[in-house]
């Protein structure tokens, strides 16, 4: 081949190259190494499900949105992670469960404890999102003798018998391991709320180990199922218990579990969560959480 030819050809061989690059530029493809980039850039959408009338943890408004204290720090942690974008449905307990076990739901919230069974079923983050506050409800006119766990458990109380399937249950069975007199722990199936507060009031049972939002929402609201009994019962806390949310067993989820838990960190350091659990609760859920 002679010097002009191998010119010639030369140039006929850039000219396709500049061309392809050309109209690779008008089909809108790219190189391989765009297409990487690209596709790391790219946003994961992740379905968030949580219960819908859970006031105030998990809630729809009355304008049909999203609200509640954990959808408010998940909406917070999406605004840290910018490879992350959620889309919120309000449904049934039920639903939630079974949804996130199926792949239907990535995301969960429904004040959930720890449980080694849920972390069986479920990707559970290091990092609570929320905290619950359980106590024991009484009768006022033993406001005086038991006025905290231990003197409820010196004193010799009698507790609602307590479903050991219920995480209530192993709050009561982890202070016996260290208490000085341990709760006496009666199991039972199942039981209406409305029992445990007659059963109480009748003097059948001394206690019923309550969470304090629920205790609010019975008894002590005007519009409570069992404000009949304002008068006669009162409630003292315990300790925080801290709820998580629940993940699908997935690689996807299990790489957005590191990244939650980095993002709730900083709203920790940042005020972010406190000041939230102000706006939702009044106060803040997790200076009861002591340990």
């Amino acid at each position: 081949m002679s010097k002009k030819t191998w010119i010639i050809t030369g140039g006929v061989v850039v000219a396709l190259i500049a061309a392809t690059a050309i109209g690779r530029q008008l089909t809108g493809k790219t190189t391989t190494a765009s297409t990487t980039e690209s596709s790391s850039d790219d946003v994961i959408t992740l379905k968030v499900a949580h219960t819908q009338s859970y006031v105030p943890y998990d809630f729809i408004n009355d304008k049909g949105e999203s609200d509640g204290f954990e959808v408010a720090v998940l909406k917070a942690v999406d605004e840290k992670l910018d490879k992350y974008q959620f889309e919120y449905t309000g449904t049934s307990d039920e639903d939630l469960l079974i949804g996130l076990e199926s792949g239907k739901y990535d995301i969960g919230t429904k004040g959930a404890w720890y449980t080694a069974e849920r972390a069986e079923k479920f990707i559970i983050p290091d990092e609570a999102i929320g905290a619950s506050i359980i106590g024991f409800t009484v009768r006022k006119e033993d406001a005086d003798k038991y006025k905290d766990i231990d003197s409820f458990a010196n004193s010799h109380g009698k507790l609602v018998p307590i479903s050991p399937q219920n995480a209530q249950y192993n709050v009561i069975t982890e202070y016996n391991k260290t208490a000085k007199t341990p709760i006496e722990l009666t199991e039972a199936e199942s039981f209406k709320v409305a029992d445990a507060y007659a059963w109480v009031l009748e003097g059948r049972y001394d206690a019923f180990f309550d969470i304090k939002l629920s205790f609010e929402n019975a008894v002590e609201k005007e519009d409570g199922a069992y404000h009949q009994y304002a008068d006669k019962l009162t409630w003292f806390p315990y300790k925080g218990i801290e709820t998580y949310p629940l993940l699908n067993k997935s690689d996807k989820n299990e790489e957005f579990a590191k990244e939650y838990d980095k993002a709730i960190k900083e709203l920790q350091k940042d005020g972010t969560i406190a000041k939230l659990s102000k706006q939702y609760f009044g106060e803040d859920v997790f200076s009861y959480v002591t340990d």
